[in-house]
């Protein structure tokens, strides 16, 4: 049977000069885990407009289910004003307010994410309290919990990157969330150090940081397994993390090894940076020719 998985947080539309793409990295990654074979469901909320009409039709395009995708009579379908003028280096302006900010908790919600094998939040959902709050409660389950920190300015406070990597079981970062983190908690210059610092005061089972055109790495159990990446003509970054968590992860519940999980990882994660937008149509044999690069 294939592993279920829960998303949390934001679904939206990314508002480029010339365009406007879904997005947001939760549903991001649980469109990505769809395509891949998982069953996933996305817990969000848009709003009673025809851009969160759109989205949802969007998701369902994909297959993915809407029971926990809530509509909110009044607050807006969330939209982010995308400055892309730097490719490598891409800028966001999150709306406010947005129907993503209060997702409302329910019985049928936290049963569902007890009984799944395993949750992704980031800091983001948490930006407002009615978010938060549910957020909360759903972290309170012994699912297994991946937090992607997600970092965007100024909508996180120490406190609640503090709340969230306790809670957390496994650690999604990038280098700029790790410089960052440096800065909370004193940690030493050198990667290496600084993932076993952050280890040492959450106790993770794994931690697993992107580095960009230089691929990635895992940290577990003292040990560090890198990928150089695949070297691929780059269309856009966007997505490109949140199809490497996905990537990540259908492999790791599958018990691969973590050489094997960070190769199908950093090869999804190129493969979508190859395309325009963050959830491209793919082929698994499309993935296997970036491995074979």
């Amino acid at each position: 049977m294939p592993k279920k998985i829960i998303c949390y947080g934001e679904m939206l539309w990314d508002i480029f000069p010339k365009e406007s793409i879904a997005g947001g990295a939760p549903m991001n990654v649980a469109l990505h885990l769809q395509h891949l074979g998982m069953e996933v469901e996305m817990i969000s909320r848009i709003g009673d407009d025809k851009l969160g009409k759109k989205l949802l039709a969007f998701v369902k395009g994909f297959g993915l289910s809407d029971t926990f995708i809530q509509t909110d009579p009044e607050l807006p379908t969330g939209t982010v004003r995308v400055d892309d003028q730097d490719k490598e280096n891409i800028r966001y302006d999150i709306v406010k307010p947005a129907a993503w900010d209060h997702i409302q908790w329910s019985e049928t919600m936290e049963k569902t994410v007890k009984n799944a094998d395993a949750f992704i939040f980031g800091t983001l959902a948490a930006r407002h309290e009615v978010s938060k709050a549910t957020l909360d409660r759903l972290l309170n389950t012994s699912v297994l919990k991946i937090v992607d920190l997600n970092l965007r300015s100024p909508y996180y406070s120490a406190d609640v990157i503090e709340q969230c990597l306790t809670k957390a079981d496994i650690l999604k970062i990038n280098e700029d969330e790790l410089t960052l983190l440096a800065d909370f908690y004193d940690l030493p210059s050198s990667m290496e150090a600084a993932l076993e610092k952050v280890n040492e005061l959450f106790g993770f089972e794994l931690i697993c940081i992107t580095l960009g055109s230089k691929g990635a790495a895992l940290y577990q159990d003292g040990e560090i397994v890198s990928h150089p990446g695949y070297p691929v003509s780059v269309k856009d970054t966007v997505g490109a993390g949140d199809a490497f968590l996905a990537g990540f992860l259908s492999q790791y519940l599958a018990n691969e090894s973590p050489e094997k999980v960070l190769d199908f990882a950093c090869a999804l994660g190129a493969l979508v940076t190859t395309y325009p937008g963050g959830t491209p149509q793919y082929t698994r044999e499309d993935i296997h020719r970036i491995q074979h690069l």
